[in-house]
């Protein structure tokens, strides 16, 4: 037995020395135990996952500025979805992050499926969730990416019995969101841009939506509108970010 383990830190200490690791984000060193990303990008990603989120929209605020589970931000605003539980804010580290993950580093699943599983556990309503739902590609853009980043985020949450669902589809090739200024506009890029398959079983079921980014909400809503008409019973959303914390 301890020549077995002398043997795996020898074995170890040799990879460290001719493959040394580097963080993902920023290329700097790391050893082992820092989890793929470098101390400072970890202080960094952690100082954006700090505050105190709505739970109805996901932007920051104070319990002092809530009121019937709403903050003053959302309290007016016709949201199809239940509630939002995001890992951080969307900026420095952890935006990033993002932008590397949908932009072909893929070896960020890790990083990314330990943030999204925390930030589901954290939720407040997780354990009341049967099915998880990627919010979808269109074709055409799932084909040249190659991959959708919100379904491999959405298949890290299978665990404890979760059900994983692709009936909701993206039917409509839309801009991209982030070329929209206004949250009106947005509105308008995604209506009625979803739909789901036949045979699908969303009926009475209560339902996380994951998405890498949340913005003014437009596209969750969108798909949470689309669930609740094909009969889900709530429609929940877990995000990795909120941006647009002033919109």
């Amino acid at each position: 037995m301890i020549v077995q383990q002398t043997a795996s830190w020898l074995w170890r200490g040799v990879n460290q020395l001719l493959w040394p690791a580097v963080c993902l984000n920023c290329g700097r060193g790391i050893v082992e135990a820092d989890g793929h990303l470098c101390r400072l990008c970890w202080d960094d990603l952690l100082s954006r996952a700090a505050g105190s989120p709505c739970p109805r929209c996901g932007r920051d605020t104070s319990r002092y500025g809530m009121l019937q589970g709403a903050c003053g931000a959302c309290r007016g605003e016709p949201l199809q979805f239940d509630g939002i539980a995001r890992a951080g804010v969307y900026g420095g580290v952890m935006q990033e992050l993002i932008l590397r993950f949908k932009n072909g580093c893929t070896d960020l699943d890790s990083v990314m499926a330990t943030l999204i599983a925390a930030t589901f556990d954290g939720s407040g309503w997780g354990s009341g969730v049967d099915m998880v739902v990627p919010v979808p590609l269109h074709w055409r853009r799932r084909l040249a990416r190659g991959y959708n980043q919100s379904a491999i985020l959405a298949k890290s949450l299978r665990a404890g019995g979760l059900s994983l669902s692709a009936d909701l589809v993206r039917i409509r090739h839309t801009k991209q969101q982030p070329a929209m200024v206004s949250a009106a506009s947005r509105r308008r890029n995604v209506a009625g841009a979803f739909v789901v398959r036949r045979g699908h079983r969303f009926a009475g079921r209560r339902i996380c939506l994951v998405d890498d980014v949340k913005t003014t909400g437009a596209t969750l809503n969108e798909c949470a509108r689309v669930l609740k008409e094909a009969g889900a019973a709530r429609v929940y959303g877990a995000v990795l970010a909120v941006a647009g914390q002033g919109n």
